[in-house]
Order: C-alpha cells, then sequence, then structure tokens
C-alpha cells in the first residue's frame, strides 16, 4: 500500500501558494552573533522556517531541489524530505559554528555474524558463529576501505544443518577446514591493529540489530570459555539510528526495507555475512550523507544489553586486544 501511495501523482500546488526558497545563497548569509546552542538564535527560525517549506515539497520538487544541490535523488518521500531539511541545516550551522571534524570516529567497523542454526531455531539451540566479516567504513571518505572474513569451525553442533547451509550459502568443508572461534578472534583483533583502529584512528563497531554482539558473540564468548572481547562491547545498532533519524516505526528497519526505502536493492547473497555487512555499510554511508551522525547506542554492561544515551559523550573503543580467558 505504502509503495503505491509513493507512486501516486501528486496534487497540483494550489494557485497563489508561495514557492519554497532553498538555496545554497541563503546559507551564505551573515552571522549572528550568539552563545553556541542558543536556540534563540534567528538562525534557527530560519531553519523551523525552510522545514516548513520543504514539507509542503512534492516530491519531484525535492528531487529537482537535490539534484541542484547535487545531492542524491533516490528514496521515497520522507527520506528526500530528510535529506534535504539536513544538508539545508548544516549549512547554516556550519556558518555559525564550523564543525570540527575530529569530533568523530575515523571509522566504523561493521559486523554481521552468520551462526550456526535450525529451522525454527528450538529455544535449547546453542548457537555458534561460523562467519566473522567485518567491513572497514572511512568516515572521511564515506568509502569502504578493506574487508575481512574468515569461517569458523563450530565446537558444540560441528555438523551444519541442511536448513544452515541453504540459509548461509557455507557448506560443511567450508567450516570443516576453518579455525576455531578464539584463533579466529585473534585474527580479526590482529587484522584491526595493523589498521591501527584505536590507536592512530579512533573508530566503533556497527551491527544490524542488537544481537550480533548481545547474543551470537556473547554465547560464542561463552561457548569458547574467553571473556566479551573489550572493543565489542559498545556498538551502534543501525536499525535504532535509522528509525530514529528518519522517524520510521521498528517493523521498518530491516536491512531489505531499509535498502528499498533508501532507493537501492541488495548487492550479493542474501546471509552472506559479509555481503549483509557490505551492504549495511551502504545504508550507513547514506544515513552520513543525509546528515546523520551515527553514534553508540547500545552496550553490553554484567552480561545484559543496555541502551547508550544520545546525550552520552562521543568516544571510539579501545584499542583491540585479545580478550583473557574464563577460570
Amino acid at each position: 500500500m505504502e509503495e503505491q501511495k509513493e507512486n501516486r501523482p501528486e496534487a497540483a500546488r494550489p494557485p497563489g501558494k508561495p514557492q519554497c526558497r532553498v538555496s545554497d545563497q541563503e546559507t551564505n548569509g551573515k552571522n549572528t552573533a550568539s552563545k553556541p546552542n542558543d536556540f534563540s538564535d534567528p538562525v534557527y527560525k530560519e531553519i523551523a522556517m525552510t522545514n516548513g517549506c520543504i514539507n509542503r515539497m512534492t516530491r519531484d520538487e525535492l528531487r529537482s531541489k537535490l539534484a541542484e544541490f547535487k545531492l542524491d535523488t533516490r528514496g521515497v518521500k520522507d527520506v528526500l524530505k530528510k535529506r534535504l531539511k539536513n544538508y539545508y541545516k548544516k549549512q547554516k550551522l556550519m556558518q555559525k559554528d564550523p564543525i570540527n571534524g575530529d569530533s568523530y570516529y575515523d571509522y566504523i567497523c561493521i559486523v554481521d555474524f552468520e551462526a550456526t542454526c535450525e529451522e525454527g531455531n528450538p529455544p535449547e539451540f546453542v548457537h555458534e558463529i561460523i562467519e566473522f566479516p567485518v567491513v572497514l567504513l572511512n568516515t572521511h571518505t564515506l568509502e569502504i576501505e578493506d574487508t575481512f572474513q574468515q569461517y569458523v569451525k563450530p565446537q558444540i553442533n560441528p555438523k551444519l544443518s541442511e536448513f544452515c547451509v541453504r540459509l548461509t550459502g557455507i557448506t560443511q568443508d567450508v567450516v570443516d577446514q576453518a579455525d576455531t572461534f578464539p584463533q579466529v578472534l585473534q585474527n580479526v583483533v590482529d587484522w584491526m591493529r595493523q589498521r591501527e583502529l584505536g590507536t592512530k584512528y579512533s573508530y566503533c563497531m556497527l551491527t544490524d540489530g542488537s544481537w550480533d554482539m548481545s547474543k551470537f558473540l556473547n554465547i560464542q564468548c561463552r561457548v569458547s570459555r574467553i571473556k566479551h572481547p573489550s572493543f565489542a562491547k559498545k556498538w551502534i545498532n543501525i536499525r535504532k539510528s535509522y528509525g530514529n533519524f528518519y522517524k520510521v516505526p521498528r517493523n521498518q528497519t530491516k536491512l531489505m526495507i531499509m535498502l528499498e526505502k533508501l532507493g537501492m536493492s541488495y548487492d550479493g547473497r542474501p546471509h552472506s555475512g559479509l555481503d549483509d555487512s557490505k551492504n549495511i555499510a551502504r545504508i550507513a554511508i547514506r544515513m552520513l550523507q543525509d546528515g546523520c551522525q551515527l553514534r553508540v547506542n547500545e552496550k553490553m554492561h554484567a552480561g545484559q544489553l543496555m541502551t547508550v544515551s544520545s546525550s552520552t559523550p562521543l568516544e571510539g573503543a579501545p584499542a583491540p586486544q585479545m580478550p583473557r580467558y574464563r577460570n
């Protein structure tokens, strides 16, 4: 229904209705002296008035204005509105108080594990990680700079179910020849260290939902009798970030739906951990382009999943190191 509504021709603008004026010229006016974050500053009134104009634009007008600013014109109407509003807001606020580019993460590491599973996922089944992918996103260039992928040999259920093989595309031969989880995790740590994450460059982890870190990694660390890695105790849940930024309900934050709403299609094989991670990275790139500051919003504390407030100071993950073994 929503797609039909989105593609329906929009009504012509009523005679005499004022046109919105959103242009680069408008963003180059003189600054008004005020205290930082003083919302009485006239700049915020200008932003609010422009937002009202943008809300009244048709989809074609939005796309035309975005094209004028050389911005992406793909996506549903609500996404286009958000993109244009954030562009204008960023231009105005940069004049008022230039943004310090050093205050954000240099890199985001996107992770989407694949794990052993059975059809219906019985509650007593122990999920073990069988694919560990990492996609390294440079937040300055907005490009995928590097990737890591290794398969993992499961210990409790070494034989994959037919359902798992069909779902993930990972075969029995692949996991039989793979290293166990502690060795793969050590390889991940070495790979991240070689890229100077947490030392020369600030970074954080990002996942599609809560389960990768709070369930799959948590269970796997218990199975392997190692502590939860410190670098993976806080992360960005992109589903939460997407829902809050574009103001959409939780049922519209699944991977395929997010891609569709942003005007993109899935690239690769669904449920391949590396391909899923690359597609999540594409969503993250689009959100950053649209003005969203992706930031840590979830963490593990004393073995429990917790929400991180958006008012919490921005802090990168620590330099990666291999966790100690449990007693």
